[in-house]
């Protein structure tokens, strides 16, 4: 059974969509198998976008991801990382169509709603970056 993370955004948080986005997630077939808010630090917030460090944008991504708390989960299913972000839609929601979260939720491409992993390897990664073994269940 494939895993991947999840996290709802500040964006997410603010606007109450916890519930309905969870719950599109559920609908479609995902189980949670494990979760946790936290707030993000600098530390893993430069672990998670090492690829973008360097770049101009990083300190207004890193300041947006710590503004509040975060939900992270992680979800378990059959081919759950493409499902996903087939359900979540294009990472800018300005491009993103009505009917995936998205689309439905988001504002542009850093107020997207959550970030998902793009990759079966990159979630390995990822859920490894803030979940400990312990925290995450079969279901």
């Amino acid at each position: 059974m494939e895993k991947t993370l999840i996290i709802f955004k500040p964006d997410c948080i603010r606007i109450g969509s916890i519930g309905e986005v969870l719950k599109r997630f559920e609908g479609a077939g995902f189980s949670v198998c494990g979760a946790k808010m936290v707030q993000l630090d600098d530390r893993i917030l430069r672990e998670h976008y090492a690829h973008i460090v360097d770049i101009l944008i990083f300190p207004a991504i890193a300041s947006y991801m710590s503004s509040r708390p975060v939900l992270i989960l992680v979800l378990q299913a059959e081919d759950v990382v493409r499902r996903v972000r087939k359900l979540l839609g294009p990472t800018d929601s300005s491009l993103a169509p009505k009917g995936t979260i998205r689309g439905d939720f988001g504002i542009d491409k850093t107020r997207n709603v959550a970030h998902a992993s793009d990759s079966p390897e990159n979630a390995v990664l990822e859920i490894a970056r803030f979940f400990r073994q312990e925290e995450i269940f079969d279901v």
